[in-house]
C-alpha cells in the first residue's frame, strides 16, 4: 500500500462580527486550530463598515501559509 501525505500550502479565511473584540477572538481561535495543521499567519487585512442605521461591522481576511 502506498501512503502519501499532501500538505495544505495556503489557506484564506474570512471573518465578520459586529464587535471588534468578538472578531479578534474568532481570529485567535482559528489561528490555534491552524497551528495543528502547521499553518501560520502570513497576512491580515481588515475593514470597518458603518451602515446607514449606524450599526458597525468589522471584517477580516487572514491568509495562512504552511510553516517551513
Amino acid at each position: 500500500m502506498n501512503f502519501q501525505i499532501d500538505f495544505i500550502e495556503d489557506k484564506v479565511e474570512f471573518f465578520d462580527a459586529t464587535d471588534l473584540k468578538v472578531l479578534e477572538k474568532k481570529i485567535e481561535a482559528k489561528i490555534e486550530e491552524n497551528k495543528a495543521i502547521l499553518l501560520g499567519v502570513h497576512s491580515v487585512s481588515h475593514q470597518m463598515y458603518v451602515s446607514e442605521k449606524g450599526q458597525t461591522f468589522f471584517t477580516a481576511v487572514v491568509h495562512f501559509k504552511r510553516k517551513k
